[in-house]
């Protein structure tokens, strides 16, 4: 494959995506989980299922696309990598997606769902305590797409005089 083609972006480019992609991911875990989930407990308990499952639509919206930019890019940034830019972190960050992917639909997705039927305290409590891991995995993946774009920086930086 040639280094570089008018048909396809950098590998520079779709780290920067990525690197955005990553960044509202992180940024959106973290305000569910220290602001939304919590403040679930007190929504009507009456009519749970029909706010859990507007809930779920409405968060759809927003974290589908994003976490599909950030597996495209991923996948691509695994294919082609920036040069000079270590492939550990790659793949460090690429485990780290996996089990968010994973820890998303065998957790946290059959968590709502059983919402879906109704307010259950322990569900809730479950939703929450298991949320943490995808709350640490994104951070940890932010650092890591972090440290890559610096590798990049740093190798695009002029020689200090």
């Amino acid at each position: 494959m040639p280094a570089s083609s008018p048909l396809l972006p950098s590998p520079k480019t779709v780290l920067l995506v990525h690197l955005v992609a990553t960044a509202f991911m992180t940024g959106l875990i973290w305000y569910v989980q220290v602001v939304h989930y919590p403040l679930m407990a007190g929504w009507p308990h009456d009519d749970f299922g029909r706010w859990e499952a507007s809930h779920r639509e409405r968060t759809a919206a927003v974290v589908i696309p994003a976490m599909l930019v950030e597996g495209a890019t991923a996948a691509w940034l695994g294919i082609r990598p920036p040069r000079r830019v270590s492939p550990w972190l790659f793949a460090a960050a690429s485990a780290a997606l996996v089990c968010i992917w994973a820890s998303t639909f065998f957790l946290q997705v059959p968590a709502h769902g059983m919402l879906t039927l109704g307010w259950d305290a322990d569900v809730h409590a479950r939703l929450v305590a298991t949320n943490w891991i995808r709350t640490a995995l994104w951070s940890m993946r932010l650092v890591l797409i972090a440290i890559a774009v610096h590798s990049l920086l740093e190798d695009d930086a002029p020689p200090a005089e």
